[in-house]
């Protein structure tokens, strides 16, 4: 059920965020701060129309969809792409596609953590998320 994703997710650990950073074709001075920021995630449901709003000091960005239904979205890197996420197997997987291009950023909860595998080519990325009370 995607409701178990409700609430407010603070950024624990991250593994290889500046390698995938590359492969999405981040500037370096972009990727120095992406790679000291610390994010806070918040994710909600109204009706069947879910936000993910992702807050940093440096940058935020929120969007809203409905699951399975595709839908512009600037990214925090400033890619403009055709997004879709959809729910598969209690996981919420979010393709972003984009000249010709393509990501994928998987979410799903283990031990209490909420955890983003983030996958371009044969990059991967594991940021790891403690959720707020």
């Amino acid at each position: 059920m995607v409701e178990a994703f409700i609430g407010k997710w603070k950024l624990v650990k991250t593994e290889n965020f500046d390698e995938y950073m590359k492969a999405l074709g981040v500037n370096a001075a972009l990727r120095k701060l992406g790679n000291r920021t610390k994010t806070i995630t918040n994710i909600s449901i109204d009706n069947d129309i879910i936000t993910l709003e992702t807050t940093s000091m440096v940058k935020s960005t929120k969007i809203h969809f409905k699951v399975g239904k595709e839908f512009d979205e600037t990214t925090a890197d400033d890619r403009k792409t055709k997004t879709t996420v959809t729910y598969e197997n209690g996981q919420l997987v979010q393709a972003q596609r984009w000249n010709g291009r393509e990501t994928t950023l998987v979410r799903e909860l283990k031990d209490d953590k909420l955890i983003l595998t983030c996958t371009i080519g044969d990059v991967v990325c594991i940021r790891t998320y403690q959720r707020v009370k």
